[in-house]
């Protein structure tokens, strides 16, 4: 059973038409609200992250969730359980690197602490939705643009790395350790779009975001590789194609506007047309993706466990 299954199970268990998107929109609050955990040794390793970058990260992957949803990021509550041998310096350190991360107007209001055999983090952010246009998974339409912002393959190459017990290249560890939300282009669609449109970001991989809005949409989305967004470095590295595509957590932003909206940022990478999946053009061959076929490759917390 997959990560993704277990959530269609919890929806209709629970009959909830706010679960689905990363983000719940409750629209009569003009909110949406997320929640992400990070777990040791399934998302960190104490000896390969320092504290500050831990709770730094902790805060941004929240972050990235709001705005691409459209929305501004707000609020924040943060629950920290701990075991018995970390130190006070840790905590400091590590709501240091949440504060950082806590850009312009963006507040801590609360939280909890416990005990825990592990270190496990927590956090609910909330976005406010005033005169903005919430996003979608199932609003791309045919005809619509596929707009890409941050380089991707970046951060699962940098984990790589951290792993073979290796600190160069540094901006690719810090791609991985200290993850940045688009902050802008999230911010700037949500405040000028006038048409439904669909967006999420792309923690779980660049793949998995442009699939999960072709299906759910019900749209073909036509996408050129040569046209990602990526660092040039990463294609020192073997099988480096597959990093960009199924990498994750590189935190960046798919977009499928509609073709006149003008957006300053990002890059385009494709179309939404007729059909279902994702059409991928590389290296002069056309690969047809379904979902399956996506879900095979992308990453799950569940995928071997259950």
């Amino acid at each position: 059973m997959r990560e993704k299954d277990l959530i269609s199970i919890i929806k209709e268990t629970l009959n909830s038409k706010y679960i689905g998107d990363d983000c719940a929109y409750l629209k009569d609050l003009g909110i949406v609200v997320t929640q992400d955990s990070l777990v040791e040794g399934i998302h960190f390793l104490l000896d390969k992250i320092t504290p500050f970058q831990l709770g730094y990260k902790s805060v941004m992957v929240n972050i990235s969730d709001v705005v691409a949803s459209g929305a501004e990021p707000k609020y924040l509550t943060v629950a920290l359980s701990l075991p018995s041998n970390i130190d006070e310096n840790f905590v400091k350190e590590f709501y240091q690197g949440c504060k950082c991360a806590c850009a312009g107007n963006i507040q801590i209001v609360g939280g909890d602490i416990t005990g825990a055999d592990k270190v496990f983090i927590s956090v609910c952010a909330i976005g406010a939705t005033r005169e903005r246009k919430i996003s979608s998974r199932k609003n791309a339409k045919v005809g619509y643009k596929v707009v890409v912002v941050g380089n991707h393959g970046s951060s699962a190459i940098g984990l790589q790395l951290l792993l073979d017990g290796k600190n160069t290249p540094e901006k690719l560890i810090k791609a991985h350790l200290e993850p940045y939300a688009q902050m802008e282009f999230g911010q700037y669609v949500g405040k000028n779009i006038k048409q439904d449109y669909g967006m999420m970001d792309t923690s779980d991989g660049l793949m998995d975001a442009l699939s999960t809005i072709a299906n759910e949409s019900g749209v073909l989305l036509d996408i050129d590789f040569d046209k990602i967004p990526h660092d040039e470095e990463i294609e020192n590295f073997v099988n480096w194609q597959n990093f960009v595509l199924y990498g994750g957590e590189d935190y960046g932003i798919v977009a499928i506007v509609p073709n006149d909206f003008i957006c300053p940022y990002g890059k385009i990478i494709g179309q939404a047309k007729e059909g279902l999946g994702v059409d991928l053009h590389y290296n002069n061959q056309l690969i047809h993706l379904t979902k399956k076929d996506v879900e095979n490759k992308v990453f799950s917390h569940f995928k071997e466990n259950l």
